[in-house]
């Protein structure tokens, strides 16, 4: 089993950059992902993708760590406008430039405010979520007609964050491949997901609704090299939602990706009911740096 690709998002809901290598991965997840984010001047609300009507266009900016993090702190980050224009964090315009290019008063920071909460729309798609969540969550509806959650931020995160829930997200070719089994005309691309590691385990089928409570051990197994990397413990799958859909970078919009999760993989989560899911979520147990390429092992323990 070995990691296939690598990604860090520097700014919550822009595109991010493709890893061959993070030197970094402690309990706040890969070095510089989701450092910053852009809070809404009006409400207060962390700005997110996951509201196409507001903030879709997001996923037209792409950003980029400056020079490699070292965890200590919040990396500096080169933001690519839509436009092709290039800005960095440490602009002193850089709110004015983000609000006039969003059409939206916004200010970039790197420091979640408290009570810090994202806004998700549910589009009309049976069996995303359970009922009971979408109304004891819904704060208003849409112009669409759909409803609108709030939730947290970083629920599931050791520290304030700009996660939705915790601080990495896996997905598995294997889950990649029977989702373009079930409906072949659509899109599947592991952009769309958003992950931090995409992992070959040699199947075909949804395998990481069985990794729950295991963990990845990296740099292990029998062609393994001398440096042992992270021990990255599965919580739970992760949940889907519209912003897999939305058309970013070469990717065009495509709903079916997301109604061929709901129809085939719907997971009952404790205590949480049941989702349309693909791929997990986890937390670091033991930090390492990891790498495209490095072999690892599925055990039992932490």
């Amino acid at each position: 089993m070995v990691v296939t690709q690598l990604y860090r998002y520097p700014v919550k809901s822009m595109l991010g950059e493709p890893l061959e290598r993070c030197r970094v991965v402690d309990e706040r997840g890969l070095a510089g992902d989701r450092a910053y984010a852009l809070i809404d001047v009006e409400t207060g609300t962390v700005a997110s993708a996951k509201v196409p009507r507001l903030w879709g266009g997001l996923l037209g900016f792409s950003a980029r760590c400056a020079q490699e993090p070292d965890g200590a702190g919040p990396p500096p980050v080169e933001i690519t406008f839509p436009d092709g224009s290039v800005h960095h964090s440490g602009d002193a315009d850089i709110d004015a430039a983000l609000s006039t290019a969003i059409g939206r008063a916004v200010r970039l920071t790197a420091i979640p405010p408290e009570g810090a909460a994202f806004e998700e729309v549910w589009p009309e798609i049976d069996g995303l979520a359970p009922e009971a969540v979408v109304a004891g969550t819904r704060v208003r509806t849409e112009v669409t007609g759909e409803a609108v959650s709030r939730f947290d931020l970083a629920a599931l995160a050791p520290h304030p964050a700009f996660f939705d829930l915790a601080v990495l997200h896996l997905l598995t070719t294997a889950t990649l491949r029977r989702l373009r089994e079930l409906a072949p005309a659509a899109t599947f691309d592991a952009r769309r997901y958003r992950p931090n590691l995409v992992v070959d385990t040699g199947d075909t089928g949804f395998v990481e609704n069985g990794w729950q409570g295991r963990t990845l051990v990296f740099g292990s197994g029998p062609d393994a090299g001398p440096d042992v990397g992270p021990n990255i413990t599965v919580s739970m799958p992760t949940m889907r939602c519209v912003m897999t859909t939305l058309a970013q970078d070469d990717l065009p919009r495509d709903p079916d990706t997301l109604r061929t999760i709901a129809r085939h993989n719907r997971v009952d989560i404790p205590g949480l009911g049941t989702w349309a899911c693909a791929g997990a979520y986890a937390d670091v147990s033991a930090g390492g740096e990891i790498a495209v390429g490095d072999r690892f092992e599925v055990t039992d323990g932490r």
